[in-house]
């Protein structure tokens, strides 16, 4: 477990200090409000509020040490790590002054990944990444003691926090890595310098930032880029997308295909949903062709297990293993469902949007039987593919639902592509917020109804769900 002299080593290893009482950290944090027990409280400066001025109730919350980088008002002890000499406190909790804390941050983590022999996975693109990273630690957890990032801690602050919490026992690290700008990864595989990557795919989220998906797929590619040449490095791509396929040109690494094409490393067929009950596809690897079934949602989540099962294929785990792991395992995945108080059945994918996982989400409302309903909100950060992409969900929606309600000034387009191609004007109903939508939906959303809810974060499609679930 990491302990205080880790640290000095990490952020002062040049400086002559007497520790006069060494400790554990159990677990790094940014939100004082979040700090457990033997805690490292790291104060950053982020929009809004500067978290220098809560040093003092991490500690009342548990932290036993802080990372800061400029003076603060705090009853407790300070020490200057630019200093050529210091004693550090008998006593805890104390704060740890450096010229920029979330760098130091960054170079402890790195620092600390070095003192483990472990395999480091990384895992980008743009839609799937977190249920990948999910699906395949959860796989591989059956058979060795393995860290990932939870929930979307996947930036230049989550990943760090996620390494200082390695031990000697763990075996593997499955890491999460979000894009928004160039460089962005090639930073993250500085600090957790994976061995293994995989990339879902390339779409359009982000495009805002990013300018455009030659951008977007320049930046995933900076993971296949920083791996080890083989033997060491291995990288597994889809084969079913171009973009991704090509990267196999930007690496030394071995590459290992996956995706629905005979001509990949590792391939499916027969994919069949069973709405909410799962799916089950055939997987062909080498000379073997075996039935597989998990607890996924919608027909997209077969490219979720052939990335699980590569990557634990490539690690030594056998194929009964896998398979045992997946009919095992309880994801957690962004889609739930929620029963209305009005007996109607609602598909919560409110996280997020775009258009390659919005298509994803209607193609699963395409798979179950009842009267659909299409709750869908603007997808914002497209940039120049914005009206392709919502005419895109439009004429999908349009295809699948008997009724579309619609939230947002962008979601216009969507309403137009949809009545373009053929969809009942009177069926779309469209809302400025989700205050109309949600007023709209609770006087007309009727049991045995079925209603996909999805749109992007800032739309707060989430609170429609919430007011359909309590009825008011």
């Amino acid at each position: 477990m990491l302990t205080l002299s880790h640290i000095l080593k990490a952020l002062a290893p040049a400086a002559q200090y007497q520790i006069q009482q060494d400790f554990e950290i159990a677990c790094g944090c940014v939100d004082s409000r979040c700090v457990t027990e033997k805690g490292l409280f790291v104060a950053l400066k982020g929009e809004n509020t500067d978290g220098h001025q809560f040093v003092d109730q991490a500690f009342a919350n548990g932290a036993v040490l802080a990372l800061i980088d400029h003076a603060i008002d705090s009853k407790f002890p300070v020490i200057d790590l630019s200093q050529d000499s210091f004693v550090l406190p008998k006593n805890t909790p104390f704060s740890l002054q450096t010229t920029d804390a979330l760098t130091s941050l960054q170079t402890l983590a790195k620092y600390w990944r070095q003192q483990h022999n472990l395999v480091v996975i990384g895992i980008t693109g743009s839609v799937g990444k977190s249920s990948t990273k999910e699906l395949t630690a959860s796989v591989l957890r059956s058979q060795m003691k393995t860290l990932r990032n939870p929930g979307n801690m996947n930036n230049e602050i989550g990943l760090p926090l996620t390494l200082i919490s390695l031990t000697e026992e763990h075996k593997v690290a499955v890491l999460e890595m979000g894009f928004y700008v160039a460089g962005e990864i090639k930073l993250l595989c500085e600090i957790a310098q994976p061995q293994v990557g995989v990339v879902t795919n390339v779409g359009t989220v982000h495009a805002e930032r990013a300018g455009s998906i030659e951008a977007i797929a320049r930046g995933k590619a900076e993971l296949v880029e920083s791996l080890p040449a083989a033997p060491d490095g291995l990288v597994i791509l889809n084969f079913d997308d171009p973009l991704v396929k090509d990267m196999a040109k930007q690496t030394q690494s071995r590459v290992f295909y996956y995706g629905l094409d005979p001509e990949a490393d590792l391939w499916a067929d027969e994919v069949e949903s069973r709405g909410l009950d799962g799916i089950r596809c055939r997987m062909h690897y080498q000379d073997e062709s075996l039935y597989v079934t998990a607890p996924l949602i919608g027909r997209h989540s077969v490219y979720t297990m052939l990335r699980a099962a590569a990557v634990a294929l490539n690690l030594g785990m056998d194929w009964g293993s896998i398979f045992e792991a997946f009919k095992d395992n309880r994801v957690q995945l962004r889609i739930v469902t929620v029963q209305t108080a009005s007996g109607a059945l609602l598909i919560d994918d409110t996280y997020n949007a775009s258009p390659d996982s919005t298509m994803a989400a209607l193609n699963l409302l395409d798979d179950l039987k009842g009267r659909k309903v299409a709750v869908l909100g603007d997808m914002l950060e497209l940039g120049r593919y914005e009206e392709a992409g919502h005419n895109k969900i439009g004429m999908r929606a349009s295809e699948v639902a008997d009724e579309i309600v619609l939230v947002g000034t962008r979601s216009l387009m969507t309403r137009d592509a949809a009545i373009e191609n053929g969809f009942p004007a009177e069926m779309v109903h469209w809302f400025s917020d989700h205050r109309g939508a949600t007023a709209y939906l609770l006087e007309n959303l009727k049991s045995g109804d079925i209603a996909l809810v999805k749109g992007s974060h800032s739309m707060h499609m989430e609170k429609i769900v919430s007011a359909l679930e309590d009825g008011n």
